[in-house]
This record gives structure tokens, C-alpha cells and sequence, in this order.
């Protein structure tokens, strides 16, 4: 029976790190995936900023799952020292942070899906590189499945996960692979070994519109089932909501939002999207009851 534990990218809840705080506390959470805080990307904070919300943090009893940087959104066509160069200021910033995981992504290719062997060979090069100088710090590179980059599908998932081996964790992200036409369960079926933890984000198969956990083609219940099956450790769940917030939403009449999830303001999208895991999550308790 796996152990799940709750995280969020809270600033889908408020820009304001101070309001993450204090939502995280409201829904009863106690870890953050560092992604933005006081409208700033995490890897563009100062060390001394860096600073301050490690205070913040530990006057909360809030840990960091990870650190949710863009580092890997980036390129193969543009000059990697650049890239690198902010990868180590964020591998400072884990230090002060006290963060151990690094959320990160393997490059765009130079040209719209030109996967050949050079452009492999070159993502190999400069996740190598960013990992050596992570594990010298640390800190445990995890890398999310996001449309567009190297990683996007099963299979090159699976060649970097094979490739780099125990080396590179793997943060399985539902809908994300939704959006790619990729079924989210048949990838488990083919990684579930490797996941280190899970990005909460479900979407319709139809459009790639996302949705609260358990209301698209996520599979995500299934998932979660399959894993506290599977495992008997801790497994981070983190929300990322990704849902619609329409501000006119109270001048419409419901027939015409059906089809949709849409929600007036961030702090209502984001407790629908922590309430909608927290019900998938108490249904499987008591299916374990039950037997």
C-alpha cells in the first residue's frame, strides 16, 4: 500500500507566496512545487529572495517537493552555456531552498518535430551535463513529459529513462501526455517503475481540454489504484489545476458550461482540482476497507 502525500503548484492558487501559504495551510497541505512566488519563476529568484522564502517556508511547515523550473523549456537551436548558466544558479537556489528535486523538461528540437539521431544525441549531451552538475549538488534532476520537447511520448520517455538509468527521475504527467494523443495508461503500463512522482492533471482525449482528476480520459483513478497496489513507499501527488477561470462565468446560464469546467476565480479552480484527488484518493481507502 503506497503512502500518497499532497504537494501543489500553489501559484495557480494566488501569485502571492505569502496566499500560497496560506491556501496550502486551508486545504491542508504541508509541501510546495516551487514554481512562481510574488509573480517571479523560481529560477529567476535572487539568492537573497531565495533566502526570505525559505524562512517563509519554515515558519509554515511547508516543504518543497521540488523546484518546478523551466530548465529544458529551451532550444536545441539556441546556445546551450546561456541555458547552463541559469541551470547552475538554480542548483544555488535548491541549496538555499533546501529543495532535493528539480522538475525539468529535454528541449525542443531545432526544427518542429526533428527528432533525428543528431538532435537525440545532442539532448543526451546536455541533460549529461546538467546532470553531473546536479548530482555534484544534490539534487535529483525529474523530468516531466511536456509537449514538444524530446520526452514528450512512451518511447523517448522510455530512451532517456534507459538511457540515463536511476540517474533521472521521471514525473508522470497525465495530461500532458493526453495532449501528445498518447494514453496515459498504456505509458504506466510501459514506466510505472520509474515514476517518481505524479503531476494531478487529467484532460479530455477530445481536445486536450484539462479537467479536475477523474473527469477526463486520465485514467487517473485507475492510475492511483495501480500504484497503491504496486507500492508500499511515499509517492508525491502534486496538483497542478491548469482549469479555466473565466471571470463571466456567474452571468451564464449552467446548460451553456456543460461541456466544460470552468471557475470564477483561481482559489475556487484550484480547491475543485485538491477536492477532486482528495475524493479519488478517500474512494480508494475505502475500497481497501472494504476488502
Amino acid at each position: 500500500m503506497a503512502r500518497f502525500i499532497l504537494s501543489a503548484f500553489a501559484d495557480e492558487a494566488s501569485p502571492v507566496f505569502d496566499e500560497q501559504l496560506r491556501i496550502l495551510a486551508e486545504e491542508g497541505m504541508s509541501l510546495i512545487e516551487l514554481r512562481g512566488a510574488d509573480g517571479r519563476n523560481c529560477a529567476d529568484l535572487t539568492l537573497e529572495e531565495a533566502a526570505v522564502i525559505r524562512e517563509k517556508l519554515d515558519a509554515a511547515g511547508v516543504g518543497l517537493s521540488a523546484l518546478g523550473s523551466p530548465f529544458g523549456k529551451y532550444p536545441l537551436a539556441e546556445p546551450f552555456e546561456a541555458h547552463l548558466q541559469k541551470f547552475r544558479h538554480g542548483l544555488e537556489l535548491c541549496r538555499i531552498l533546501g529543495a532535493k528535486r528539480i522538475r525539468m523538461f529535454s528541449f525542443y528540437p531545432a526544427k518542429e518535430n526533428a527528432w533525428d539521431e543528431a538532435a537525440r544525441a545532442e539532448v543526451l549531451r546536455r541533460l549529461e551535463v546538467m546532470l553531473t552538475l546536479a548530482e555534484e549538488a544534490g539534487v535529483q534532476l525529474v523530468h516531466e513529459n511536456e509537449k514538444g520537447i524530446y520526452g514528450d511520448n512512451a518511447e523517448r520517455n522510455a530512451d532517456l529513462l534507459s538511457h540515463f538509468g536511476s540517474r533521472l527521475g521521471f514525473a508522470f504527467d497525465p495530461a500532458n501526455f493526453i495532449q501528445c494523443g498518447v494514453k496515459p495508461i498504456e505509458v504506466f503500463d510501459m514506466l510505472h517503475d520509474r515514476i517518481t512522482y505524479i503531476h494531478i492533471k487529467d484532460a479530455l482525449m477530445a481536445d486536450g481540454a484539462v479537467v479536475c482528476a477523474g473527469h477526463g480520459d486520465g485514467d487517473v483513478p485507475q492510475i492511483l489504484r495501480r500504484l497503491n497496489a504496486e507500492r508500499d513507499d511515499e509517492i508525491i501527488l502534486t496538483v497542478e489545476p491548469h482549469l479555466t477561470v473565466f471571470k463571466g462565468l456567474e452571468n451564464l446560464q449552467d446548460e451553456e458550461l456543460k461541456h466544460h469546467e470552468s471557475y470564477p476565480d483561481s482559489r475556487t479552480a484550484f480547491h475543485a482540482a485538491v477536492s477532486a484527488l482528495k475524493d479519488i484518493l478517500a474512494d480508494i481507502a475505502k475500497e481497501e476497507k472494504a476488502c
